[in-house]
């Protein structure tokens, strides 16, 4: 971890904190994060357990059947949330206005079967894609705001330098759109809040660290968590706008630990609930 952020700001409310991983079937979390013999078609019944979201990735692959998403709801308990990866036929495209066929398919594939565990919807754009004003205007524009009396809430993963602009932030906030914020080496660091909660992926764990990050990073990523959540900015983070004079209202806030040293994602992640005060089996 590069940045060394800390608390700034605060209000007395704050929106909920969800800490978690990409998906829950890794060959190297058997015997490592899972307990040695458990049963592997448990797995996301063990997980959803010690972790407080999950980001699914094979959403972005291919659709998935109604059942599937309702039997996902059913193995996982209550309170847990689920972001899904928007299918990638509606977002690995020169012009992103050409992708209302499939942006319709994937909203109707049946993710309102995960009911309130639906959470946020990542749009993740091709690292080439540039920022072009009209046509991500266009796009935005075909995203629902609901499904099924779901209410969706949509972020947008931008991987190019061109994004990163006052233009393009502004664009996002007037259709509150959240930006991702990705902690690598890879991608444009934008941590700018533009929707009504954050979105952060963690692409720096280290295979050298049991816990994927050195101990006293899990106190620093809390406080910036515990920052994002009260409205407020943490301090010491890649900007392109100043931070507001004032805190904004109560933002939900997701984190997680993808990529990077993947086999010590899970333990990252529960190091980081146990640095927010949380309580974690295992």
């Amino acid at each position: 971890m590069d940045f060394h952020p800390v608390i700034g700001g605060g209000t007395v409310s704050a929106g909920k904190i969800r800490v978690g991983i990409g998906g829950w079937n890794f060959e190297p979390w058997r015997d490592n994060f899972y307990p040695k013999g458990w049963p592997q078609a448990r797995e996301l019944e063990y997980a959803s357990r010690r972790l407080t979201a999950i980001e699914i990735n094979s959403t972005y692959y291919g659709a998935q059947k109604p059942a599937t998403f309702a039997k996902w709801r059913q193995e996982t308990p209550e309170g847990f949330v689920f972001s899904l990866k928007a299918i990638r036929f509606a977002t690995q495209r020169r012009v992103l206005a050409d992708g209302a066929d499939s942006i319709r398919r994937f909203v109707d594939s049946g993710i309102a079967e995960l009911g309130d565990k639906l959470g946020p919807i990542v749009w993740q754009l091709a690292p080439t894609h540039r920022f072009d004003a009209a046509d991500l205007r266009a796009f935005l524009d075909l995203l629902p705001a609901e499904v099924g009396g779901l209410k969706l809430r949509h972020a947008l993963d931008v991987r190019h330098a061109s994004f990163q602009c006052p233009e393009y932030l502004a664009l996002a906030r007037r259709y509150k759109a959240a930006t991702v914020f990705t902690e690598s080496d890879d991608y444009p660091a934008i941590a700018e809040a533009t929707g009504d909660f954050v979105y952060t992926r963690i692409m720096r764990t280290h295979g050298d660290e049991p816990l994927g990050c050195k101990p006293e990073v899990f106190p620093q990523l809390a406080a910036s968590a515990r920052a994002w959540a009260e409205g407020g900015e943490p301090e010491g983070l890649p900007r392109i706008e100043p931070a507001p004079a004032q805190a904004s209202g109560p933002r939900d806030v997701f984190v997680y630990f993808i990529s990077g040293a993947k086999e010590r994602a899970p333990h990252a992640a529960m190091a980081l609930r146990r640095a927010l005060g949380e309580t974690v089996e295992g």
